[in-house]
């Protein structure tokens, strides 16, 4: 995840947001999702488990005694096919088995170029250093590695969300962020896969929340209008949003600091106006990415929104699920957060500070509470349970919240 907070006119959306209503419970009455296709609520937290040190099957039972029954894993590119006519899946059937032993579902993140696939991109607004993912040079190798992981896990994968943060330069080659070819790149990668596995469920890539619009970044709620004026929606049954946690998760958008309503959680409130504005209602969103960072450092650009402490992270966190349990069900399925954490990430690593279990093998606060809260497994619900349960303590088997 990466903050841009440069401000700027928001341009296409501005009139739809200043008008929007501060009761989220009124601004959604009347609107109903149709075959939605995760369950309200489902939950789901994103891990690392490709390069496997001996934390990737403790990483797998964190996970499930958590009762979240959704694990969001990359299936990068550029390990999966390193060269145009070398592929390498064995590491991705060993988590499959390994996460269906534990009656785990996996949402697989489809990104990550590799180099042999990009050799005529050139970044254009940022040094090559800070690029992150660069869309390939031919859309019909990016469809033949979205064909070939979806007909080997044909039935076997819950979703896939296909691509990450393209509304920023550093997730699009540092070329200016371009909502339309975004869109072209998710029609290859979706037609590829519904030609091979037409059950998958397909979600668009979460945008990150942010006031910047410039060369290196657009406004997640203006980039998303961008994307339903080239038609992306008949390419996706879900539309994926990222919910960084730069405020209380109860904070009203309009009562955001400065006026910018991105600064919130209930961002998410704003997007789902644009999707009922452009005649999806009935479609489900995804939150992909959602957590409070606890980053004290002072050079970074993060310390300025941090929790003070694992406390307030973890209160912040169970709070978040809850209010999208109350008042965003049916329209939010899928609600994944951030992170557990890789082993390899030190204090110099931003996401190490969101995660909410350590590099070095212990759970934060935010991991117990999150395991111990009430769940809504659509209509059923899961009271709190006591830290020191059977089933917390991974004495029992735990039933996922599916």
């Amino acid at each position: 995840m990466k903050i841009i907070i440069r401000l700027a006119v928001i341009g296409v959306a501005a009139a739809l947001l200043a008008s929007a209503p501060r009761s989220s419970t009124d601004a959604f009455l009347g609107f109903r999702v149709t075959d939605p296709p995760f369950t309200p609520l489902t939950y789901g937290i994103q891990a690392f488990l490709w390069w496997d040190d001996g934390s990737a099957g403790l990483h797998m039972d964190w996970i499930q005694r958590m009762v979240f029954s959704h694990v969001k894993q990359t299936f990068a590119w550029e390990d999966i096919q390193p060269e145009r006519e070398v592929w390498s899946i064995d590491r991705a059937d060993a988590l499959l088995v390994e996460l269906e032993r534990r009656n785990l579902k996996l949402v697989v993140r489809l990104t990550d170029t590799p180099p042999w696939a990009m050799t005529g991109s050139v970044p254009v607004t940022m040094p090559a250093e800070a690029v992150v993912d660069t869309p390939p040079d031919s859309l019909d190798d990016w469809a033949q590695y979205c064909r070939v992981i979806a007909e080997r896990y044909h039935g076997r994968v819950a979703a896939y969300q296909i691509w990450n943060e393209p509304n920023l330069s550093r997730e699009w080659g540092g070329q200016v962020p371009d909502a339309a070819g975004y869109v072209a790149l998710l029609r290859s990668c979706s037609e590829a896969i519904r030609a091979v596995d037409p059950g998958a469920i397909l979600i668009s890539a979460g945008l990150a929340p942010t006031g910047d619009y410039s060369d290196i970044a657009i406004p997640d709620d203006v980039y998303l209008q961008q994307m339903y004026d080239a038609g992306f929606q008949q390419y996706v049954d879900v539309v994926g949003v990222h919910a960084p946690g730069y405020s209380a998760p109860e904070v009203d958008p309009a009562d955001a600091p400065g006026g910018n309503r991105f600064f919130t959680f209930r961002r998410v409130e704003d997007m789902r106006r644009i999707m009922i504005a452009n005649g999806d209602a009935p479609r489900q969103m995804a939150i992909l990415e959602t957590g409070w960072t606890l980053d004290p450092r002072p050079d970074s650009n993060m310390a300025w929104f941090a929790v003070p402490d694992e406390a307030a992270q973890a209160r912040n966190l169970v709070a978040a699920y809850e209010y999208a349990a109350q008042h965003w069900r049916p329209w939010v399925g899928l609600m994944s957060m951030i992170y557990i954490a890789n082993p390899a990430w030190t204090e110099a690593n931003e996401e190490y500070w969101w995660s909410i279990s350590t590099p070095d093998g212990y759970t934060r606060q935010a991991y117990i509470d999150l395991a111990n809260m009430a769940k809504y497994c659509g209509g059923e619900f899961r009271p709190a349970r006591d830290p020191s349960s059977p089933e917390a303590q991974g004495l029992v088997p735990i039933t996922p919240c599916n």
